[in-house]
């Protein structure tokens, strides 16, 4: 029974290969999976036919799969591991005597050995040998050192006291960075949770898909200060964790709506507001139904004197006014006593969506004091009542930072709708889109932009806040500015006047749009890049090779010319995908040290254009809003993950990694794979294949980094020299937040996190805050 159990199984393995081996080579790919098939069906017949030679053709398998696999891959344990995950097991399940007794021997011998049992060992040991020195040899990290910091190295931005976080990024330069330095690398290990606390804002049915926990809380005196999804405000003991107040804006539900998330809040102080003593703390807070809300940082009542009862319109002067299309999921940024914020529009409903106009109010009265809108950049003074702003222009759905000192105010912008074609967008829609752009803090006039990606096909918006920092150049000290961006290039320009610090090199990019669009000639390349290579055969990947073939055949039956593969009806490979290398966490960046912390992630996706025959046929999309049907276009967009049919990626890990470079000259000195695959498998191990993170890195001056956006739930310390993990908490959901830091009135250097999960990624939902420090 065991041969022919033996035998039918390869007789199926064999014709599975074959079959789709096949196909395969009609599409231009590989002709191992057939030759391998061809070798599994013989080896089945004389299985089912009691022929010791079955053991000799699977020898031959087994060697010839083995030197395959060595020739694509080497000694790249996570790739050898498919290639062999059936093969191997089989070949020694074939040596057992429940098989070799049933092809004509009745004990093992010599008579055995040398029938055809001796090669097959050999193959076996050959396999299980080199999966040994497979284990034992990293293929991916690069294990160096950062420098030691210039004793002429900055001193760290002090906007902000030492033990404070008064800013999403910590200042509004965004960096990241704490001047604390209580943690270090040989104490770090003794990290204890301290308090933990639950918001209960938790999911709700009919909530969006995006409901999200991406909040990095502020910390002012001896108050904490954070928003959740449904964008209640709270106040928090920064000592306790006791809360201190709450506001609930009273947002009402809205099946319009493609997010649900409240990424921070925005702080400002005053000498002596209008309304006496109240309000002289501020706390602004924009929310899902485009409002933004001023309150009192002491007591959470609403500011009454600022805009209208204490609250701004922001849908005031916008076209195509529809509930739930535009709001602020990331806060205003805060320059001078001037508040600017942007907004996010739902991504590909239509080609008629809000305004991405960049407005600035007054921090006290909530007066519009400019507006520079990317469809009239000329025009910055404050619109009439009866205009609107232009139409589907590029938005800005990140956060903003600002030099007070030079006066602008650094915006990263967006792709006007819609994103997978452009054969429509104005002449200032392409000028801006997926560009940053410095505007004047007095007067919201244009400075200068940096596009990052011309004529942008694949939603890559310029994802993150960036970050604000002086470099040590040969000419002297630069105000600098790092970009990090969904491409996987970090652009470091001269924050003056966007000029690149390390190089920017414009390279051929693939052409061929579809029917009504074009595409650019070149696209900026940054010396500082972590942009994947153009993958090729070797690189696909599947839990066997099974599947693997499958994600063969699907890579194969896609669009693919590298990095910029226009989209396409046929059905392009999109890698990166718009998820991003980076996204909205962007990077932390040590001012001292002159180094950028960041998380790489490589997750390729499809992009398939639909036809759109009409504009009311709903083509890729089950439910309101209707993402990505582009009413009004030529095309609708199918956007998938690049994914087998058991839903594994189809690319081999690693899929994320953390990375140190020196921003004086763009040189990656450490780059190490990055979480565990634990709370994605279907059995919870924690093997270390590297995941993408969605949520930000942050630095301190005790030379530890902290991040907690891995895809499994763990808040981690990494040495900022090496990249070495020193430390890792247990976390009771998804962390897809940006982790930051404070000193209490204990004295005590506190690490905080937010665990709520994230919707769109699947990770565990929860409400939790939770601080660590040091026993005392």
């Amino acid at each position: 029974m065991a041969v022919v159990i033996s035998g039918v199984l390869c007789i199926i393995l064999g014709l599975v290969l074959a079959v789709g081996g096949v196909k395969l080579i009609g599409l231009g790919g590989t002709w191992y999976f057939a030759i391998l098939g061809a070798g599994f069906l013989l080896t089945g017949v004389l299985l089912l036919a009691r022929r010791r030679a079955a053991l000799w053709v699977y020898a031959l398998v087994m060697l010839g799969a083995l030197g395959w696999a060595l020739y694509e891959v080497g000694f790249d344990w996570w790739q050898l591991a498919p290639r062999g995950s059936l093969i191997a097991p089989l070949g020694l399940w074939l040596l057992t005597p429940w098989v070799v007794k049933r092809l004509g021997w009745q004990h093992y011998g010599a008579r055995v050995w040398g029938g055809g049992a001796l090669p097959l060992l050999l193959a076996v040991v050959l396999w299980g040998t080199t999966a040994v020195q497979a284990i034992s040899t990293d293929t991916h990290d690069i294990k160096g050192m950062l420098p030691v910091p210039l004793a002429s190295a900055p001193a760290a931005d002090a906007q902000v006291l030492a033990g404070e976080w008064h800013a999403y990024g910590r200042t509004q330069h965004g960096t990241r960075y704490s001047p604390l330095a209580q943690i270090t690398p040989s104490n770090v290990d003794r990290l204890k949770p301290v308090w933990h606390y639950r918001t209960g804002d938790v999911r709700r049915p009919g909530d969006p898909e995006e409901t999200t926990y991406e909040v990095t809380p502020l910390m002012v005196d001896d108050s904490l200060y954070l928003c959740t999804p449904h964008n209640l405000v709270i106040a928090l003991d920064a000592e306790t964790g006791e809360e201190r107040w709450r506001f609930d804006p009273q947002v009402p539900d809205s099946s319009n709506r493609q997010h649900l998330t409240c990424r921070g809040l925005a702080y400002h102080a005053s000498a002596g507001p209008d309304e006496g003593q109240a309000c002289r703390q501020r706390l602004f807070m924009p929310t899902a139904d485009a409002r933004l809300i001023a309150l009192d940082a002491g007591t959470g009542e609403v500011c009454p004197a600022f805009g209208d009862k204490g609250q701004v319109n922001l849908w005031a002067s916008m076209p195509n006014v529809t509930e739930g299309f535009y709001y602020s999921t990331s806060p205003p940024v805060i320059a001078n006593d001037l508040l600017i914020i942007g907004g996010a529009v739902n991504d590909n409903i239509s080609p008629s969506e809000p305004s991405g106009v960049i407005r600035a109010y007054d921090v006290i009265s909530g007066e519009l004091k400019w507006n520079w809108d990317p469809g009239n950049p000329e025009r910055t003074e404050p619109i009439g009542p009866d205009e609107t702003y232009v139409q589907s222009t590029p938005n800005s759905w990140s956060i903003s930072s600002a030099d007070e000192a030079l006066g602008l105010v650094y915006v990263p912008l967006g792709n006007p709708a819609t994103d997978q074609w452009g054969g429509e967008r104005s002449e200032s829609s392409e000028r801006f889109s997926s560009s940053i752009v410095a505007l004047e803090v007095a007067t919201g006039r244009l400075r200068w932009e940096f596009q990052t990606v011309h004529h942008d096909l694949w939603d890559m918006d310029v994802p993150a806040q960036p970050s604000l920092v002086d470099i040590q150049t040969a000419e002297g000290l630069v105000p600098a500015l790092v970009a990090p961006t969904k491409q996987g290039d970090i652009y470091v320009l001269d924050r003056r006047s966007g000029e690149p610090i390390l190089p920017v090199r414009e390279v051929p990019a693939p052409q061929g749009a579809a029917d009504g669009d074009w595409t650019a000639p070149t696209q900026p390349v940054s010396a500082l890049s972590y942009a994947p290579p153009v993958l090729r055969d070797k690189d696909l990947w599947g839990a066997t090779f099974v599947d693997q073939m499958m994600c063969h055949i699907q890579f194969h039956s896609l669009r693919y010319e590298g990095r910029y593969t226009p989209p396409s009806t046929q059905g392009s490979l999109i890698h990166p995908g718009n998820f991003g290398v980076f996204n909205w966490g962007g990077v932390a960046v040590d001012p001292v040290r002159q180094m950028v912390f960041s998380t790489p992630a490589y997750l390729p996706f499809t992009s398939t254009l639909v036809p759109r025959e009409d504009d009311e046929t709903t083509y890729v999309s089950e439910r309101e809003p209707y993402l990505n049907e582009n009413f009004g276009a030529p095309f609708a967009v199918k956007l998938e993950a690049f994914v087998s049919p058991i839903g594994l990626p189809c690319t081999a890990p690693p899929w994320g990694y953390v990375a140190g470079a020196d921003l004086r000259t763009g040189k990656t000195h450490w780059l190490r794979k990055n979480g565990t695959v634990r709370d994605r498998a279907p059995i919870p191990l924690p093997f270390k294949m590297g995941v993408p993170s969605l949520g930000g890195p942050m630095l301190t001056a005790g030379g530890v980094a902290f991040l907690s956006g891995t895809l499994d739930y763990y808040l981690r310390a990494y040495d900022v020299t090496t990249g070495r993990e020193l430390w890792k908490a247990r976390l009771p959901a998804g962390g897809q937040a940006t982790p930051m830091t404070y000193e209490s009135r204990s004295g005590r250097q506190m690490v905080l996190v937010v665990a709520g999960g994230h919707g769109s990624l699947g990770t565990r939902a929860g409400d939790s805050v939770i601080a660590y420090a040091l026993p005392q």
